[in-house]
């Protein structure tokens, strides 16, 4: 397997645990704020979100250079980072432009605005 799929795997995986992960922080916190029960939530979900949130943002980073993205494709996948289960919106998004395939160098800035809604 080559460099650049393993990447996109990755980011994929990377995806996915992080929306999980968020999903988990969310529940953490609705037991510590709302229910007022366990901080142990937060306390495991916590450390495990960022992990996967800095490895997201590593992948991204990555696939930034491997794959040629433009800069504003870059932004996106970072920001997607910050909301709570937007980067699978954002893998699946960037998957159908093409930004996630092995020939996704190729995919050019002007394709970016191209393919807007």
């Amino acid at each position: 397997m080559n460099p650049r799929t393993t990447v996109i795997r990755a980011f994929h995986i990377l995806a996915v645990a992080e929306a999980c992960s968020w999903a988990a922080l969310l529940a953490g916190m609705y037991f510590k704020w709302i229910a007022g029960t366990s901080e142990l939530g937060v306390q495991v979900a916590g450390p495990i979100h960022g992990a996967l949130f800095i490895g997201y943002g590593v992948a991204a980073l990555m696939l930034w250079r491997v794959q040629r993205w433009p800069f504003m494709v870059a932004v996106l996948a970072g920001f997607s980072a910050i909301f709570p289960f937007a980067t699978l919106l954002f893998e699946r998004w960037a998957g159908r432009r093409g930004y996630l395939s092995a020939a996704g160098a190729e995919v050019s800035a002007g394709d970016l605005e191209s393919s807007r809604v």
